[in-house]
């Protein structure tokens, strides 16, 4: 998982990670099914290319590397490979 959204978000979705990223991997989108209700949005760890295009775009300051999540916040990797392990996308 190269990247990961985490409780910044929750509440916001503002949506404009997913508008700058290049393979589609972040979900659900705003025009998307299921979009009205879940918290915050999720990237698809089987698709990011590891850009960082979102990381730069998010107003929250949400979105983590992998490898910088802090501890308190790993959790929400958890609930992103859920996300998808439910055939969301």
């Amino acid at each position: 998982m190269a990247y990961v959204i985490t409780e910044a978000c929750i509440g916001q979705k503002d949506g404009s990670c997913a508008a700058v990223c290049p393979v589609d991997c972040i979900h659900p989108t705003p025009d998307e099914p299921g979009f009205a209700e879940i918290e915050h949005l999720f990237i698809n760890p089987n698709e990011c290319i590891d850009c960082d295009a979102c990381v730069h775009e998010c107003p929250v300051d949400a979105i983590f590397a992998y490898d910088e999540l802090p501890e308190e916040l790993s959790h929400f990797e958890t609930k992103a490979a859920e996300y998808y392990a439910a055939d969301n996308s």
